[in-house]
């Protein structure tokens, strides 16, 4: 039987509907590019944790744009030849971002192969370098170095502290943010006595901890990693040093307590506000939910600051119905005042983070933290 013309436009558009759903809307690829084994592997855990728990949430609402979200995640245990990989896998598997990694040396790696394929990165990662190098497709999720020394070389000075000696790793996190707070120290008329190094992860600091503490110094600042922070202030009370443990960011971590038993009470950790100190309606809602959906708190605030990468990528998105790189990318380096669970925070013309506090917290003998410094900080 011949169809009318009529007929066969009928009959072509029912087809069309009919199979509407296969030209649906490809699901749009988060990468997660994290530690997820080895000694960091709490902190790339909770960050993936907290990505897919975004994702979940944005999927159930509708999704981005028209298009579901999917989590691709690659380990990259914290190191950069493994980052390197991780970026090339998350490239060719054809990501919109990449939320990661937690450390300056693996997000170092990464960046040139992002940034050449035009794929958005965000980082923890707080060395200088990271966007010092230009490229437009890097935004970092917390303060730099730099701030973060400002700030120490400040509490030092507030806290009467006259004679320091400084440990690190060999890093491009930890010497950078170790060189920066020696610097600040030294223009605060603070005596800088010595600026010793460790192996990360070679256990025994005793040797290097006894011939600062030949030294007299008032504080031992720390400026690599948990995993590290908490056998050195172990090791501290163990050969009875008097002086104060003050550890950068990095040290924040609830495994820092575990490890350094007995001896992590009293240490004094320099971060952004942790999770629970988070004031925020949205913060708080979402440890609530974090909780209910792993059974446990993030490790730190690290988890806090990368899930507000991701969701201020999506804020960007939607704000400009877009998500083309070419559009997005230039969008997010305006982004101001976007509302975050760790603040308020914007995103400059080099991708750094403007508008975030610093406090000093002691460890508590529960684990936990008290925040005592800056005053204003305490008061709240």
């Amino acid at each position: 039987m011949k169809l009318t013309k009529r007929q066969l436009s009928v009959t072509v558009a029912a087809l069309f509907f009919a199979a509407a759903p296969a030209f649906a809307a490809k699901p749009l690829l988060i990468g997660v590019q994290a530690p997820i084994t080895g000694q960091y592997a709490n902190e790339g855990q909770g960050i993936a944790d907290a990505v897919k728990l975004i994702v979940k949430q944005t999927n159930a609402k509708g999704g981005l744009l028209g298009h579901q979200l999917e989590v691709k995640v690659c380990d990259d245990q914290g190191e950069a030849a493994p980052a390197a990989i991780c970026a090339r896998q998350l490239t060719n598997d054809g990501v919109l971002a990449v939320i990661g990694s937690y450390t300056s040396g693996a997000a170092l790696a990464a960046q040139p192969i992002y940034a050449r394929a035009n794929i958005i990165q965000t980082s923890d990662g707080t060395s200088d370098e990271l966007t010092s190098r230009g490229y437009k497709t890097f935004f970092r999720n917390a303060p730099p170095n730099s701030a973060e020394a400002l700030f120490t070389a400040g509490y030092f000075k507030a806290m009467g502290y006259k004679r320091i000696a400084v440990l690190t790793d060999h890093s491009s996190f930890s010497t950078g943010l170790a060189d920066a707070v020696v610097a600040d120290s030294k223009k605060e008329g603070i005596d800088v006595l010595d600026k010793a190094f460790i192996n990360a992860g070679s256990q025994n600091f005793t040797p290097v901890l006894t011939k600062l503490n030949a030294l007299n110094p008032q504080v031992v600042y720390f400026s690599g990693y948990y995993t590290d922070g908490g056998l050195v202030k172990a090791q501290m009370a163990q050969l009875g040093m008097k002086a104060k443990f003050v550890g950068g960011d990095a040290n924040q971590n609830v495994a820092f307590a575990k490890i350094a038993g007995n001896a992590a009470a009293g240490a004094v950790i320099i971060n952004v506000p942790a999770p629970q100190d988070l004031p925020y309606p949205a913060a708080k809602e979402f440890l609530a939910e974090f909780k209910t959906a792993y059974g446990h708190e993030p490790p730190s605030i690290f988890t806090l600051t990368n899930a507000d990468g991701l969701r201020a990528i999506l804020y960007t998105a939607e704000k400009i119905k877009s998500v083309e790189p070419a559009k997005l990318i230039p969008a997010l380096h305006k982004l101001d005042d976007f509302k975050g669970l760790t603040g308020t925070f914007s995103w400059n013309s080099v991708g750094e983070r403007t508008g975030s506090p610093y406090v000093a917290f002691e460890v508590t003998p529960s684990g936990g933290y008290k925040i005592t410094y800056p005053a204003t900080a305490v008061a709240k």
